[in-house]
């Protein structure tokens, strides 16, 4: 049963109650690992009962696990000379302002032109193969890439703004622990559409990939905990500019947050639903289409230096092309 992109089904009999979730799942589907299976697990895409469930949760008689495959794609990896926005470093950690248009880690079709290979290439990282198994599966081999240059959290491709990476996979770890333990700060300024109601507001949804489009993320009961607290930071005729504290780190989050609340990120095709082509100003309307990506920006990034313990903090004003979209509208 090697087939990607399809979904599976199981009923838990009597003799497999009280196995792991995930060694159950190995024991079931050929050529994917425990670590590939653990990440589908984390990813939403393997449910118990219709609701999301961790690795380590001991299956019941009667449990009925869905499953959904997903490809992982090829990733030919090499180091490349791209230049790099550094806002600080010191030997163990580095904090980037990423543009928009730039993709943080290989993965889907892509292998070059990514954070990662700049990394690779600065940080003089240049036996990638090192500690991979040979017949390692693609996710084994990229979560290894990972950790090897230090990515810590990701930027969806068309955010910009603040991202830390680490230069060892012990400092890779403990900033990792910090966000797995919600330490660290993560402020992003978004332009949604609409005047949105009150001064500020929490959105607690839980989010899981869409049924029917795995590429997208929705609301979901069955889906991981996601909270983001958004406040007004100012008002236009059509428009609201937020600040927006992301608690959790789910993939598309503020712009699936945004949208469940009928505000949707400006320039957000895949979420916004059109909103973008119904902006009755031809002039504005204009703008956002040549903006050729969303208004969401990583603004502030704090979190605790895990050689020297002390708090950083650290600032990135919106880039040129955001703040003349405020000018025009």
């Amino acid at each position: 049963m090697s087939d990607e992109n399809q979904s599976l089904t199981f009923q838990i009999e009597a003799e497999d109650t009280g196995k792991r979730l995930d060694a159950f799942l190995s024991e079931k589907i050929e050529n994917w690992s425990r670590s590939r299976l653990q990440k589908l697990i984390d990813d939403g895409d393997a449910t118990v009962n219709q609701k999301s469930a961790k690795s380590s949760y001991k299956l019941r008689t009667a449990d009925e696990i869905e499953v959904k495959l997903t490809a992982i794609p090829a990733s030919n990896f090499e180091p490349e000379d791209i230049a790099l926005d550094i806002i600080y470093e010191d030997d163990a950690l580095a904090v980037i302002n990423k543009p928009a248009g730039m993709v943080v880690h290989p993965g889907a079709g892509i292998s070059g032109g990514t954070l990662a290979n700049a990394l690779a290439y600065r940080f003089n990282i240049r036996d990638l193969g090192i500690g991979i198994e040979n017949g390692a599966d693609e996710q084994s081999k990229i979560q290894n890439l990972k950790s090897k240059i230090g990515i810590v959290h990701r930027l969806d491709k068309d955010t910009s703004g603040l991202l830390v990476v680490a230069k060892n996979e012990q400092i890779h770890e403990k900033l990792s622990e910090q966000f797995r333990e919600r330490e660290v700060f993560k402020s992003y300024v978004a332009l949604v559409h609409g005047a949105i109601q009150g001064k500020a507001g929490t959105i607690d949804q839980p989010i899981a990939r869409e049924k029917h489009n795995r590429t997208k993320m929705a609301i979901r009961a069955h889906g991981r905990s996601a909270i983001s607290l958004w406040k007004v930071r100012r008002r236009f005729e059509k428009f609201t500019l937020l600040n927006v504290e992301i608690k959790t780190g789910r993939t598309h989050q503020i712009r699936v947050h945004l949208m469940s609340v009928n505000h949707p990120v400006v320039g957000d095709e895949t979420y916004n639903s059109g909103r973008d082509k119904t902006v009755r100003d031809l002039t504005v309307r204009q703008a956002i289409a040549d903006l050729n990506r969303f208004f969401l920006h990583a603004e502030r990034l704090s979190f605790t230096h895990p050689n020297t313990l002390e708090r950083l903090e650290f600032y990135q004003p919106l880039p040129p092309e955001l703040k003349e979209l405020l000018k025009i509208i």
